[in-house]
């Protein structure tokens, strides 16, 4: 008997590590054992990989068989490594040659008749397996879709052990290859800003918003349009570039949300959350590795957080260090998970728990209100650029109502104020306005002393914080985006501060 290899990936977060699985066939009590510190699904895998091979007209070694995998200290979890495990025995036990094994990694669980069943993660994983100079793939057919995405990578597809097995053997016909990329679905027609009635500075708001990828705080009685403002606003984003659709599918593809009809996605994604919603579902979590949250799955997207004021306190100032980071990263016994979390954060919130149309109408105590109102907390509320109070509606039909900007106009300057900040911040890493660095505003773009007079004087008096004085300024470059000026002015600091000044639910 001999010993034999292949490779596997392990993902921590969308950060995967690549295993070398090895297995040691040779003299001593009949057992199968397996090092490396497997969970509890990936050390029932034994059995699973047992019942495959007998299923698939194989024998399973009647030696010692044992089963390393390195590096030996890395945790390992899940069911993707079957496939690698039952094809490793098979070569350290000479029923299948092993040269076709090395440099290829392979990905999926196995049933018990054999069928290669898909797992998630597949795209990070062959992500991962390019970086570390591995060049080929064998990945279960549902899943060739996800895995064409990979360029440089010679990927393949099993339906079934046996079909791996006959390739193993020479014949490149059991197989399925890749097919080409994937084109990005047709994006479905998104909702019309033309349906709100009313509300311009909320409109103008959610223009500014879209414009440089800031966050927004609607506040207003129930039935102003709050909800379908914030489910308008992915319809102003421009679609995503190659490399943002690749790292937001990668997210989906962990999550499980992947499906073969569109195994790319192109456009930016819109999270809804109800107020029922936990800390761990909201950010991530669960046992062992934490899984991507609802943060995370809005990556270069906009995540919707519904009646605000409803959720708890500390699922909300959870939020505080993916605003700023652009990241979330949870520590686990097993190691830290690392998941990207740029998304544009939009808040509805009601002005009290009774939420009467008309704020004479409330019957809410003091106490009661204060209380209501502090779930969204302050250090929460500085990292909110854009504050807009909504008003109530008077009237819905008539002249005096309009003729609403639709979708298609306002997302025309949007894509042209993104252009111009995208060309500004390009040289320096930066897509948007947002995500610019303070000390780069204060510096290198420092605005004159005339433009900051009003800045300077909410910082003098204890009005604003260094934190919303740089956001103050990102708002004031994204309106002089839109109004195409080379840099903001004295009119434009005044208005992004006062998108800050106003009130709090």
């Amino acid at each position: 008997m001999a010993l034999a290899s292949a490779w596997c990936v392990a993902l921590f977060g969308v950060d995967g590590v690549p295993v070398e699985i090895e297995a040691d066939v040779g003299a001593g009590s009949v057992r199968t054992q397996l090092l490396g510190l497997p969970d509890a699904a990936l050390h029932e895998s034994k059995d699973r990989v047992k019942a495959a091979v007998r299923n698939s007209d194989h024998e399973w070694p009647t030696q010692r068989v044992t089963l390393g995998l390195s590096p030996a200290t890395l945790p390992k979890g899940g069911s993707g490594y079957d496939l690698a495990l039952a094809c490793v025995v098979l070569a350290a036990s000479q029923a299948v040659p092993d040269d076709r094994l090395h440099g290829t990694v392979l990905l999926g669980e196995l049933a018990l008749d054999g069928r290669v069943r898909t797992v998630r993660g597949v795209l990070p994983a062959l992500l991962a397996a390019r970086r570390a100079g591995l060049t080929r793939a064998v990945v279960p057919t549902a899943s060739l879709p996800e895995a064409a995405l990979v360029e440089g990578l010679a990927v393949h597809g099993a339906a079934t052990l046996t079909d791996v097995i006959d390739w193993l053997k020479g014949s490149d016909e059991a197989l399925t290859p890749a097919g080409a990329h994937p084109e990005p679905p047709p994006v479905p027609p998104g909702k019309d800003l033309s349906d709100v009635v009313g509300q311009p500075e909320a409109r103008w708001a959610l223009e500014v918003a879209a414009a440089g990828g800031h966050h927004v705080l609607l506040t207003g009685p129930p039935g102003t349009g709050k909800t379908m403002l914030a489910e308008r606003l992915v319809s102003l984003l421009p679609p995503l570039s190659a490399d943002e659709a690749i790292g937001v599918t990668a997210i989906h593809s962990i999550a499980g949300l992947l499906t073969p009809e569109a195994p790319l996605v192109a456009t930016p994604p819109f999270v809804s959350l109800h107020p029922s919603t936990s800390t761990a579902a909201l950010v991530g979590g669960g046992s062992g590795l934490a899984k991507p949250g609802a943060v995370s799955r809005a990556h270069r997207g906009v995540l919707f957080i519904d009646e605000a004021c409803e959720f708890g306190a500390r699922s909300l100032d959870a939020l505080r260090t993916c605003l700023e980071d652009g990241e979330v990263r949870i520590a686990r016994r097993d190691g830290i998970a690392r998941y990207p979390a740029r998304f544009q954060l939009v808040l509805a919130a009601n002005a009290c728990p009774c939420a009467p149309p008309k704020d004479l109408d409330c019957v809410c105590l003091p106490a009661a209100k204060r209380r209501y109102q502090s779930k969204l907390s302050g250090p929460l509320l500085d990292r909110v650029d854009l504050r807009v109070t909504m008003r109530p509606l008077t009237v819905m039909l008539g002249p005096e109502v309009g003729t609403p900007e639709p979708t298609a106009v306002v997302r025309r300057r949007v894509h042209q104020a993104r252009a111009r900040a995208g060309s500004r911040w390009a040289p320096h890493g930066w897509r948007t306005n947002a995500e610019v660095p303070g000390p780069a505003l204060r510096k290198e773009f420092r605005l004159p002393r005339t433009a900051t007079t009003l800045l300077d004087r909410a910082l003098a008096i204890g009005a604003l914080t260094g934190r919303g004085a740089d956001r103050c300024l990102r708002v004031a470059w994204t309106l002089a985006d839109l109004a195409e000026t080379d840099e903001p002015t004295a009119d434009h600091v005044a208005a992004a501060l006062e998108f800050r000044e106003r009130r709090r639910p």
